[in-house]
């Protein structure tokens, strides 16, 4: 059966942009990376409603008035309680992903995002602060999951000329998250005391156009093959994703994959961290990761509406000031996007966090001078602008790709484990600590920021080799030598031979002599 399926395929390898392939990224991307985005944004516009509803609330039930300290802590908490569900759904994508696949994985956490939108939805009618919080936990621990199955899913399935293209697909769909949350919390829209649940439990709908069709498409085929030992079912896939042209050359390059990891389990995250091979890999995990978040983007996200009242912009304009923001941001990732392939992504890195340590910089400045020169909150507002657009062109997307290509499908899912958990422990801190710091240093937090920026684009310049355009063995080897492992330790069962069963490679074991 799996030589019938190949047979016929003679012509020289074809890595165009499929149909089907597009509609996976974005289906993917659309259920779930966009929830991430419009979660980042959503709590931004109804904030003060948000306040009144818990002085209310607390005033009811247990008759205190909080102060307002009390209420920037519980805000705080409603804000960054996100990102704990984020880290919680991040421990749990290796034993997910190995169990249920890729795409198992993103359709069984849809229940995840009805479960949160519905305690959000009702906590206003229940009169139940509590169901918020809850709801913004459970949100997270689904973007926790996703945030990191998607990027996997969708770089497992793609041609490797097209894996950078459809790898930054979801940091579009973030962005546009981000731009619909700011649309739909307008004022004349959903931005009313009365329609504040509605706005955060809208999350639903895009998860239930995710969860008719996204099972109508295969697993990825590098799960089927090499995890799963499935042959017919990869061929399948392949054939699905790729619809013509030969799919031979990318079946002995999964094989040639498999082969080296014979003998080898997927890791667990403790194993990740004590294997030497990969040491650089974890690292620049690590580095790129922490490095998206402290990069003073989610100060941006959440607090938007503060920063511009800071800058001096009126109350009614502030709005459609942020709206102004998000367009830009889905223009950026667009931008990205399109030139990934092109440039590559040490320049999307590394321009990327130049320009926003540059902005970050620009806004301490500004700040400072805005008492005595006017326009100064022009250029404060022109450098928050310019740390979005930074942020979306390649640090947005880039570091998820890269924690795909960077390991091969042994270390994938412990990879994305420790990514993720980095990621939203990072965000975490931002949301819960920015407001409190920015009291405490003013302007000056966000040197902070401009410092990391920094130094995650020089790590990238010294680090990072070029992945495009590379296999993910061609990307081990370039990295074996900073990790000082000879070529027998990258492939420990390089005695393996393959035979050719009518074009198609099967494992035969040999003995070396």
């Amino acid at each position: 059966m799996a030589e019938e399926l190949l047979q016929g395929n003679n012509e020289k390898l074809t890595s165009h942009l499929t149909k089907p392939l597009l509609a996976v990224a974005f289906l993917a991307s659309f259920g779930s990376s966009m929830l991430y985005g419009y979660n980042l944004a959503v709590v931004n516009s109804p904030a003060k409603y948000i306040k009144d509803f818990y002085n209310e609330t607390l005033l009811e039930s247990h008759g205190l008035t909080p102060d307002g300290h009390l209420l920037t802590v519980l805000y705080s908490l409603t804000v960054s309680i996100f990102a704990i569900g984020g880290m919680t759904g991040a421990l749990l994508v290796g034993r997910l992903v190995t169990k249920y696949g890729r795409k198992g994985t993103l359709v069984r956490s849809t229940a995840l995002v009805f479960m949160g939108g519905a305690l959000m939805g009702f906590s206003r009618w229940c009169r139940i602060p509590e169901m918020v919080i809850i709801g913004r936990f459970i949100t997270g621990v689904h973007s926790g999951i996703s945030l990191s199955v998607v990027p996997m899913y969708l770089g497992e399935i793609a041609p490797k000329n097209l894996r950078g293209f459809l790898g930054l697909v979801p940091s579009i769909h973030i962005c546009l998250g981000v731009f619909i949350a700011q649309v739909l919390g307008l004022s004349e829209i959903l931005g009313k005391e009365e329609h504040w649940p509605l706005l955060l439990s809208l999350v639903a709908v895009p998860t239930m156009v995710q969860l008719i069709l996204l099972p109508w498409f295969p697993e990825s085929p590098r799960y089927l093959l090499i995890e799963r030992g499935d042959v017919h079912a990869t061929i399948a896939a392949l054939k699905w994703f790729r619809t013509k042209g030969n799919i031979q050359a990318e079946v002995e390059e999964m094989q040639e994959e498999q082969r080296s990891l014979s003998s080898m389990q997927t890791l667990s995250v403790c194993s990740l961290l004590m294997d030497s091979c990969v040491r650089w890999q974890v690292l620049t995990v690590a580095v790129v990761n922490i490095g998206m978040q402290l990069s003073g983007i989610d100060a941006i996200w959440f607090y938007t509406n503060d920063i511009f009242r800071n800058a001096g912009i009126a109350d009614p304009y502030i709005q459609y000031t942020t709206v102004g923001t998000g367009a830009i941001e889905v223009i950026s990732g667009m931008l990205g996007c399109f030139t990934i392939e092109r440039l590559g992504r040490r320049p999307l890195m590394i321009g990327g966090f130049l320009f926003m340590g540059l902005c970050c910089a620009g806004i301490t400045v500004s700040v400072l001078f805005q008492p005595q020169l006017s326009y100064m909150r022009y250029i404060s507002v022109g450098c928050v602008i310019g740390i979005i657009a930074g942020f979306c062109i390649g640090p947005a997307g880039v570091p998820f790709l890269i924690t795909a290509e960077l390991f091969k499908q042994s270390h994938r899912p412990a990879a994305y484990t420790v990514a993720g958990c980095l990621n939203w422990m990072s965000n975490f801190t931002i949301g819960f600590v920015f407001p409190f710091l920015e009291i405490a240093t003013g302007p000056f937090c966000y040197l902070i920021f401009c410092v990391v920026c920094l130094g995650v684009a020089v790590y990238t310049f010294f680090i990072i080799p070029e992945t495009k355009n590379k296999t993910f063995l061609e990307i081990s080897q370039m990295f074996a030598t900073k990790n000082e492992i000879c070529e027998e330790e990258l492939y420990p069962n390089s005695e393996l031979k393959m035979a050719l069963m009518n074009g198609y490679g099967t494992l035969d074991f040999h003995n070396k002599k």
